[in-house]
Order: C-alpha cells, then structure tokens, then sequence
C-alpha cells in the first residue's frame, strides 16, 4: 500500500485527512488506505478530534491540531476540499517536512 497522503504542488503541501470529529481525544494517525481519487493522494492520514461537526468547528479543531503536528502556525493552513466531509484536504504553505507517522 502506498500511504502517502501528501502530495508537494506549486502552491504548498496539500494534506489528505480522513476527520473524526466529536473523538475522546485529538491524535494524528494512522495512516489509511484510500480509493483512487484524481488531485488526492492515495492514502489518508486520520485525524480525531474532539470539537463536533458543527458550524465549522471541527474544521478549525482539525487545523489546530495539524498546526500543532506540523510545528507552524494555524494560519498557514487553509481547508481545500471537503467542508463537510469526512474526506478533506488541506493546503500548508509554505511547505514544512512532514513527520513520520
């Protein structure tokens, strides 16, 4: 399985992420396999959270905690695809290295 969820374009680093919103507790991984879909890359990287699905809020949890992982500021992240979807994808720029998992 390929688990790369990244992929590096001209405008940053877009991120992959499977959301569980509403969890116990946030964390970062594992790293999920994913169908074939064009502009993704071919996994996932799940992330939980604990603020619910509502008004927006577990979008914002979500960059919060990838910020986090990432070791930049929020605001370099912007939510791509996937408003209310489990299925989302996230744009940091600049890009950073990716963490392993």
């Amino acid at each position: 399985m390929d688990r790369r969820f990244w992929d590096e374009t001209g405008q940053g680093l877009c991120i992959a992420v499977k959301a569980l919103p509403a969890a116990k507790r946030v964390a970062i991984g594992p790293v999920l396999q994913a169908a074939p879909a064009l502009g993704w890359p071919p996994a996932r990287l799940k992330v939980a959270v604990k603020a619910p699905p509502e008004d927006g809020r577990a979008n914002a949890a979500i960059i919060e905690a990838l910020a986090s992982w990432l070791g930049v500021r929020p605001g370099t992240i912007t939510l791509m695809a996937g408003q209310a979807s489990r299925e989302k994808r996230f744009l940091v720029f600049p890009v950073v290295r990716v963490p392993d998992v």
